[in-house]
């Protein structure tokens, strides 16, 4: 399991072959999707498919999130029932507005996981609407679970009554401010997708794009944009000088039997130190 957020790959959550062959993809996370990609009368089959697939959790090589429906579908709760199981390391919460809908999300999961004897799973939020945009701090800070943001832009332009172009100007204010808020909150956030399989010129001109605005990685929609966009979003040295401090600083205080500890004001736990341990990794690989 990786921890890092170069990458955040969708597969259609109702195709078996899809979900067997993400078994080799390296993206960074793998993310079952029982939204858009998935027909009404697919999402009891996904369910029931992605169910299945966690039981095999230790054959995927990267973390493996589920994005459930959105808040104002009405099928939260019976997604949540069926996936909520050992092997998931997060969720991916579509169109979020609110933080009412964060929390009503966090109620179900504190009851599955304590019904189940789970470990509480992780949160990446996606901003997709003009309230959501307006909203985005508080949602970050919503839950403790929330790890990052994802800027959703087909549907923002859609709520704004803009047609999709590329490098859309209409969004151009909500792509900027998502990593700063996301900063500010003690997250990361995640670029939308580019939709163009076949523009790898365009794909890598929008990572560095969104790479200069602050993201950490990608949102993507198949496996031949992961070379490209793990080569944009590669750490820099700064964020290789703080994995060093987080690794040793976690280190230390495990060893005399604390665990969590602060460095610079900030508290850092296991799920901090595991993320930085992975990006150490992946530079000595390199």
């Amino acid at each position: 399991m990786t921890r890092l957020f170069r990458s955040l790959l969708f597969v259609p959550g109702n195709n078996f072959r899809f979900l067997e062959k993400a078994k080799t993809i390296p993206a960074d996370i793998l993310c079952f999707d029982l939204e858009d990609s998935v027909p009404t009368r697919e999402k009891n089959n996904a369910r029931k498919l992605i169910t299945t697939t966690l039981k095999f959790r230790n054959q995927y090589r990267s973390s493996v999130f589920v994005r459930i429906n959105s808040p104002s579908s009405g099928l939260i709760p019976d997604d949540l029932k069926s996936i909520v199981n050992d092997g998931l390391d997060g969720i991916v919460i579509p169109k979020v507005n609110n933080v009412n809908e964060v929390k009503a999300i966090e109620n179900i999961l504190n009851k599955l996981e304590k019904k189940k004897k789970l470990k509480p799973i992780e949160l990446i939020l996606s901003i997709e609407s003009a309230e959501g945009v307006v909203n985005i701090y508080d949602i970050s800070i919503a839950s403790k679970r929330v790890s990052a943001i994802v800027f959703g832009v087909f549907d923002l332009l859609s709520d704004l009554g803009i047609e999709y172009k590329k490098q859309p100007e209409g969004a151009k204010y909500a792509r900027a401010k998502i990593p700063v808020v996301a900063k500010a909150a003690g997250i990361v956030a995640i670029d939308a997708i580019w939709q163009d399989l076949k523009d790898e010129k365009g794909l890598r001109k929008d990572c560095q794009i969104g790479r200069s605005l602050g993201y950490v990685g990608k949102s993507l929609i198949h496996p031949t944009q992961i070379e490209i966009t793990h080569k944009i979003f590669y750490p820099t040295k700064p964020e290789i000088e703080w994995a060093k401090k987080v690794c040793e600083a976690y280190t230390q205080s495990s060893q005399k039997g604390k665990g969590a500890t602060v460095i610079e004001n900030k508290m850092i736990d296991e799920v901090h130190y595991k993320r930085a341990k992975a990006l150490l990794e992946l530079i000595k690989k390199d």
